[in-house]
């Protein structure tokens, strides 16, 4: 079911209240900010969801920061895998994926450090987050869309309620004063996911970037990419190309991310 599928997955035809089709009420192409956090439950969950449109924005000078909340320990099928050997494995891939997406605007990788399948939206993990937004104090921020209908994984809906609830408390002056870091109030949230989106990126040069830094989590060619060999790694290149341009294809462009925007923070 498409509401499982990581980071773009066609929005449904049912429960909508427009036509997947009707485009006219969608915006287009934000001006690139002067700097993003993407905020993922794993790593390789900002690559999926929104990796062409980071690649666009650091291209143009937007630094980039990234912030995963869980340590990726059970991403793999194996039973006898020595899980925290692959936690430390995957942040290093999520590091060299952040350096392919932005190059010398990527900025920084920050780690909440959560036991993967076990990420909670508590007080304390909503400090922590907002903390960080404080801290890196982007103009955009960027995560999983919380409300999405029939998602099967928590660590999804948990990183998307303390992106929206961690973004509240950074604004807020109030909120969390023991922090002792003046409060930051982000221009946008773009919600990746989202069962009705209505923003459009053409993503259309930045399709192989997303690709490259898809394929730094090496670790997850078995699982989530379903590309354990040659064969089926080409095969996942081919379906993350057509489901851009599926996305891309109302809007007149070769390649889309879409999102469900909140400006009005």
């Amino acid at each position: 079911m498409a509401a499982n599928d990581p980071g773009q997955p066609l929005h449904p035809t049912s429960g909508m209240t427009r036509s997947p089709d009707d485009v006219s009420h969608w915006t287009t192409n934000l001006a690139p900010p002067t700097s993003a956090l993407a905020i993922g439950a794993h790593p390789d969950d900002v690559e999926f969801g929104c990796g062409g449109l980071v690649a666009k924005w650091a291209a143009a000078g937007c630094t980039i920061h990234h912030l995963v909340c869980t340590d990726g320990s059970k991403g793999t099928w194996d039973p006898e895998a020595d899980t925290v050997a692959l936690a430390a494995r995957r942040q290093d891939e999520q590091r060299e994926a952040a350096r392919r997406l932005a190059g010398d605007q990527a900025g920084e990788v920050r780690f909440l450090g959560r036991i993967d399948g076990e990420l909670d939206s508590s007080l304390d993990r909503r400090g922590e987050v907002a903390r960080i937004i404080r801290e890196l104090r982007p103009a955009v921020v960027l995560s999983h869309d919380p409300w999405k209908r029939y998602r099967l994984h928590p660590d999804h809906r948990h990183a998307g309620l303390l992106a929206c609830e961690g973004i509240v408390a950074a604004r807020d002056p109030h909120f969390f004063r023991e922090h002792g870091i003046p409060h930051h109030r982000p221009d946008a949230l773009l919600l990746w996911e989202a069962d009705e989106p209505d923003h459009v990126e053409d993503v259309t040069d930045w399709v192989d970037t997303k690709l490259d830094a898809l394929e730094a989590h090496e670790s997850q060619f078995e699982s989530t990419m379903k590309a354990a060999d040659p064969a089926e790694l080409e095969a996942f290149r081919v379906r993350i190309r057509t489901r851009l341009a599926e996305l891309g294809r109302p809007h007149g462009v070769e390649a889309a991310e879409v999102f469900k925007l909140i400006n009005s923070l």
